[in-house]
């Protein structure tokens, strides 16, 4: 995690970048396990690090990934966050010391942070607020480090401004249960998408290949994120459910079951039905029947899960939709012509 002071010679903002590279962990097995990640707000030179901290519960077994969002919607880039007077001026004091005594620093640099300190220390605002310091907090600009090339992550231009206990941060995306619920949107991890075959791999033409998801491995997953600051104790909790699993054959010379290619999920949980004996003369309720032969290569065969998404939280104790996600992946499908010879 670091800090960035983009644009200090314009505009004298401060932007808290965190690198979000401690998302929840993954489960260490099959089954459901929990995970913590915490982000304490400590400093190590001269960096704040977020405040939010995230729990996550994650399915076990096979590869993991980030759910994406169905739409154009997308989790925020940038938020803002509270800070105590203390921490605020041990972060600009600190910024400010390393800025003037690195060796080759621009004028023009050690000029912008010197502006900025002052703004805070003598300025507007005398000593940090310090002498106020249990009657507010400072709000900073925080921005997805990995996404902070986004024009969305340069919507948090707001120098830090002081808020008074009790009153509304007057910006759009000052944290609050709901942009936690988005935040922790972005860090659900869902299973592999590999769907399980009859026949595994290797299918032939005009022979019904049945699909289904192992149950075990697709259940509900969530993540929780949390802060704690000052007089603000806010948390929320996004659950992902799978709900239907789409398949694309990779050639347009090729029938889904049902039609659209779109498995919904059973009664107990799983989509599609395992392929058991007895039932080669059936039409599986999800699957595929391929029209041709892959010849000398494979057709690649898109397995995608669709994720119901929800959030409960502090002041939201009934679950609340967030936009639909999805994730899947290919499998690569060998399928054969039966050769026969007449006489």
């Amino acid at each position: 995690m670091r800090i960035l002071t983009r644009g200090f010679a314009t505009a004298s903002v401060l932007v808290i970048s965190i690198g979000l590279t401690a998302g929840p962990a993954a489960a260490k097995g099959p089954g459901t396990s929990e995970a913590e990640v915490k982000t304490s707000g400590k400093r190590s030179g001269s960096d704040l690090v977020s405040m939010i901290r995230y729990t996550s519960t994650t399915t076990g077994g096979g590869g993991k990934g980030n759910v994406t969002p169905v739409g154009n919607w997308t989790p925020p880039a940038c938020w803002y966050e509270p800070r105590s007077a203390a921490e605020f001026s041990k972060y600009v004091e600190s910024m400010y010391d390393e800025t003037v005594n690195t060796p080759g620093q621009h004028s023009y640099a050690k000029a912008s942070v010197g502006m900025f300190r002052n703004e805070y220390k003598d300025g507007k605002y005398k000593n940090y607020n310090l002498d106020k310091k249990d009657e507010g907090n400072w709000w900073v600009a925080v921005r997805d480090e990995d996404r902070w090339t986004e024009p969305a992550a340069q919507l948090c231009d707001r120098q830090p401004f002081w808020v008074e206990n009790g009153d509304a941060p007057p910006v759009e995306n000052a944290v609050t249960p709901q942009v936690l619920a988005e935040l922790a949107y972005n860090r659900i991890r869902l299973p592999k998408t590999e769907v399980t075959l009859a026949p595994e791999i290797t299918t032939k033409v005009n022979l019904p290949t049945w699909a289904w998801l192992d149950k075990a491995r697709f259940k509900e997953t969530s993540v929780t994120a949390a802060l704690d600051v000052g007089r603000l104790n806010i948390q929320a909790t996004t659950t992902a459910k799978p709900v239907s699993l789409k398949l694309a054959p990779g050639t347009p010379d090729a029938e889904t079951y049902p039609a659209s290619g779109e498995c919904t999920i059973n009664d107990d949980g799983s989509i599609g039905e395992p392929y058991a004996k007895g039932k080669g003369d059936q039409n599986p309720p999800c699957g595929i029947r391929y029209l041709r032969s892959s010849g000398d290569g494979t057709f690649k065969l898109q397995a995608t899960v669709t994720w119901e998404t929800t959030w409960t939280g502090t002041g939201n104790p009934n679950p609340t939709q967030l936009p639909n996600g999805t994730f899947g992946n290919d499998q690569d499908i060998t399928v054969q012509e039966i050769q026969s010879v007449n006489r």
